[in-house]
């Protein structure tokens, strides 16, 4: 890319005092060409340095920056450390269910909220909120592969108007040129800026009960030699535990390997909450830092307490002191946030973490450790993939601070060195398409497009992009037929049709003839062979037969004399004959076609005998002599006409007769019948596979539009949708953000919430967006009757939209959870946090997450239209009793 050097409005080395990595210069480059770009980096490489150029560029325009990570808590940060660099006023915030200067220069956002913001608009249009935007960064660009969250990605990126600049920033990934072109196709010209280069590079260790070793070999390309197992010899039984399996060294004496090396801090990945909490028992006595540590650690902690007395927990407070800390989905949130921020400051030494982690914040260290090598899915125990290794191991090294980062993984009963020299010189997965349409999807579209435009943007996903790409060899096939078939309807079609029917009539009329000639004269030859049986019973030498048959292997019968018989195992004995070609041979009576008893016999010497080397076997054939030549000489080429039965002779005129008329024809005489008739068998044989193959096509081509229509039948049955326009019902669903909006939408219009209490009514929302929770866990608490009759009362809708889901094969979630929502009415009642968690067996992480699930549905139900005003007004106070620690999420 040959881009002119940066304007001269921005000085380069004002912004960022150190050099430039090569590929962060030629991001810049290419923003400043005007272009898009997809950057493609290991993490922790500075990617983030090229959506915080567009931003200085952005604010010496006077134009704006959007912001957008996948995560509230990653929006968080970001806000944190943008107001740090680009100063407090200019920086603002919108996430579900917060808004901080939202006309700010550089607005952070989750890609959500993003794609909300665009629904408002007709597609590709600059609406009210994108006034001024130069530049969209879309942060963690690769959550393009995550479940849950990757449509709203494809999404952002299609809807966004091509005016505005994408720097879309990415771990590395197999398919980041796929990725750019499908940019190029659907948003406007955009460059791959691809580096594989880490600032702090990585060296891989394998940790087992003997020490901590080098991974990989000097090459870094297979496993360190040292590291392979020997098949026999008393070493290796050394190393095994009472169950014949591998042991696992202990955590602290990993820990302590790491020590020794200087190689701490560390994050040590453990994919169980329970995992880490028993970890942090286990080393709690270690100290891992020096008095000046402690003493910072001690006066930041208790700061922390002192504001927030409830958030310490016994069993997390000591190991703090110390320098160790646990960090999982289970912990109160501000308890975590405490955790990373004193990590950052390099005053923790080992974090043990799952590996949620890894996905979120910025938090490096010095050290991971990947303490298992396999995980627990849904569908049982695999192996982790490279993406998901790569991550984590990612998190190894902090710039400017480490020459080096480490990445230790430990033997297990199960994976040893081979898996993890595996997963270490593996190669990133690609992206894949998470692409699924979902009610909201139709309703917003459908309120400012056609059915038309509508299908166009469904078709311009990457999921459809790499459908086709995928598709690519069946397109190239059905070009292929295609042009195969055309060229053969030019052929055919130069022959007059009329002469063409004609002909074809003849040609079957033959084929007739033929099978009928064929059967008669089936029938004459087995009524004649009975007759030959008994003739030649009786034949002597000097008869004349023809031969043809097992033991006769001719084209055509051959006439023939027969000389003598000679004695067979059966009951018929051999014949001896000699042949017209003047050869001897031995024949059985089923060799015999026919035998002439009306024409004269031929006297046959005595001395006239077959070669005395000839077997008297049938299917033997020998030359004959001279003196055989003349007797050869004298038998006939008898007609083959002569017992020809009268049926058979009359049948046979018949075919000559059609076969004279079709040879007369004048296709047959141009000669290029045949052909003709090969290219139109084979035409119709092309147009069968050719539908075989488009079929084939069109189902997996069209699988995103095909469940988007889906989705139009079941809101139209519901009366969401009029003449594809959003009723009043689709208007509340559109205005909604859940899994399942429509679900949503029939709840709320229902009216079966509207005259709850606050404390009610959130519990009501609690059930609507909770999931099925695990069979063990429990709530003390009993549900009010007015909470469990309003829900009960919603069993029909979700029966009814159940059955429509399953026929057309719609798998969206439709909550209503009964089991632990008694929880949420008794924090709304005011409930003490201590004393809420003591009635449960959820982690205090889960009890925030439902209640701020609950709190994120109830924050919209003010903004969705044609809802009742005390509907929205129980909603803003049911908010209000949730909202409180450590429940809110508190954004200085």
């Amino acid at each position: 890319m040959n881009y002119p050097a940066p304007s001269s409005e921005l000085d380069l080395g004002s912004i960022f005092p150190f050099e430039l990595d090569q590929f962060q210069k030629e991001a810049i480059a290419s923003l400043n060409a005007g272009r898009s770009v997809v950057v493609c980096a290991p993490t922790g490489s500075g990617k983030t340095l090229v959506g915080e150029y567009a931003i200085y560029r952005a604010l010496a325009r006077g134009k704006r920056v959007f912001y957008t990570t996948p995560l509230k808590a990653l929006s968080n940060q970001k806000l944190r450390d943008f107001r740090e660099k680009f100063g407090f006023d200019r920086v603002g915030l919108l996430t579900g269910d917060a808004s901080i200067n939202r006309d700010a220069a550089i607005l952070v956002m989750t890609t959500e909220i993003f794609r909300n913001m665009l629904y408002g608009t007709p597609i590709g249009q600059i609406g009210i909120s994108l006034v001024d935007v130069e530049a969209v960064i879309l942060d963690e660009c690769h959550y393009m592969n995550d479940r849950q969250r990757g449509t709203v990605w494809e999404e952002s990126i299609i809807y966004c108007p091509r005016e505005v600049q994408l720097a879309a920033l990415s771990a590395t990934v197999a398919n980041s040129d796929q990725l750019t072109d499908w940019l190029n196709r659907v948003h406007g010209p955009t460059d791959l800026i691809y580096s594989d280069f880490r600032p702090v590079p990585l060296e891989f260790h394998f940790c087992n009960p003997k020490g901590l070793f080098p991974l990989l070999n000097d090459s870094k390309t297979k496993i360190n030699p040292r590291l392979i197992q020997k098949k026999k010899g008393r070493g290796g039984e050394r190393d095994r535990g009472r169950n014949g399996r591998p042991e696992a060294p202990g955590i602290i004496f990993t820990l302590s390997q790491l020590e020794q090396r200087d190689m701490l801090p560390a994050i040590y990945f453990i994919f169980s909450r329970r995992g880490c909490d028993k970890a942090v028992a286990e080393v709690g006595d270690l100290w891992l830092v020096n008095n000046e540590e402690s003493q910072i650690l001690r006066q930041q902690i208790d700061d922390f307490l002192t504001r927030n007395p409830e958030a310490g927990r016994s069993g997390q407070i000591a190991p703090l002191y110390r320098g160790i800390a646990a960090h999982h989905a289970g912990i109160l949130p501000a308890w975590k946030a405490l955790v990373e921020e004193l990590f950052q400051q390099g005053l923790i030494k080992v974090v043990f973490a799952t590996e949620t982690l890894a996905a979120g914040i910025n938090m490096p260290a010095r050290t991971t450790v990947i303490s298992t090598l396999s995980k627990r899915t849904d569908t049982g125990h695999r192996l982790l993939n490279a993406s998901e290794f790569l991550q984590m191991a990612g998190r190894a090294g902090r710039r400017g601070m480490d020459k080096q980062g480490h990445v230790v993984t430990v033997q297990t009963p199960f994976e040893g060195a081979k898996e993890a020299a595996y997963l270490g010189t593996s190669k990133p997965d690609p992206l894949v398409s998470q692409f699924t349409p979902s009610y909201g999807m139709v309703l917003n579209l459908l309120q400012t497009h056609t059915l038309e435009q509508t299908r166009e943007l469904i078709e311009r996903s990457f999921g459809q992009y790499m459908a086709t790409l995928h598709l690519r060899p069946e397109y190239d096939e059905i070009a292929q037929l295609q042009i195969q078939l055309a060229q053969l309807h030019e052929q055919i079609a130069a022959v007059d049709e009329n002469e063409l029917a004609v002909y074809e009539k003849l040609r079957q009329r033959l084929k007739v003839e033929r099978q009928i000639l064929k059967t008669l004269q089936e029938q004459a030859q087995s009524d004649r062979q009975e007759e030959l049986v008994m003739m030649l019973s009786f034949a002597v030498s000097g008869t004349l037969l023809s031969l043809k048959g097992k033991n006769i292997t001719v084209s055509s019968p051959v006439s023939a004399v027969l000389v003598g018989k000679s004695p067979s195992s059966g009951q018929a004995p051999y014949l001896v004959c000699l042949g017209l070609d003047n050869r001897w041979y031995v024949a059985t009576t089923g060799d015999v076609v026919d035998l002439y008893a009306e024409l004269p016999r031929i006297e046959v010497p005595p001395d006239v005998l077959p070669p005395p080397e000839m077997p008297l076997k049938p299917g033997q054939s020998r030359r004959g002599s001279e003196e055989s030549f003349a007797i050869a000489g004298l038998i006939p080429d008898p007609i083959e006409s002569l017992h020809l039965a009268p049926e058979v002779a009359e049948q046979l005129s018949r075919t000559t007769a059609v076969q004279e008329q079709l040879e007369a024809h004048p296709l047959h005489q141009s000669g290029n019948a045949a052909t003709l008739f090969k290219r139109r068998a084979r035409y119709i044989e092309l147009e069968a596979e050719l539908e075989q193959v488009q079929g084939q096509v069109e189902q997996q081509s069209q699988r995103h539009w095909e469940e988007f229509l889906n989705l139009i039948a079941i809101l139209q049955h519901f009366d969401a949708l009029d003449n594809l326009v959003p009723t009043q019902l689709g208007q509340i669903a559109a205005a909604i953000r859940g899994e399942n909006e429509l679900w949503l939408g029939l709840v709320f219009a229902s009216g079966e919430l509207d005259n709850l209490d606050p404390h009610h009514l959130a519990a009501a929302a609690a059930a609507l967006v909770m999931e099925t929770p695990r069979p063990d866990s429990k709530v003390n608490f009993d549900l009010s009757n007015e909470v469990t009759e309003a829900l009960a009362k919603l069993r029909g809708i979700r029966r009814q939209m159940f059955q429509l889901q399953r026929r057309y094969n719609v798998a969206l979630p439709i909550w209503l959870e009964f089991e632990l929502i008694a929880i949420v009415e008794q924090w709304a009642l005011g409930m003490e946090w201590i004393e809420l968690c003591e009635n449960t067996t959820l982690d205090e992480g889960d009890v925030v997450r439902i209640l701020r699930r609950t709190l994120d549905l109830l924050s919209q139900i003010p903004h969705v239209p044609h809802l009742p005003d005390s509907f929205q007004r129980n909603a803003y106070r049911a908010m209000q009793l949730i909202d409180r620690f450590p429940v809110n999420e508190v954004v200085e």
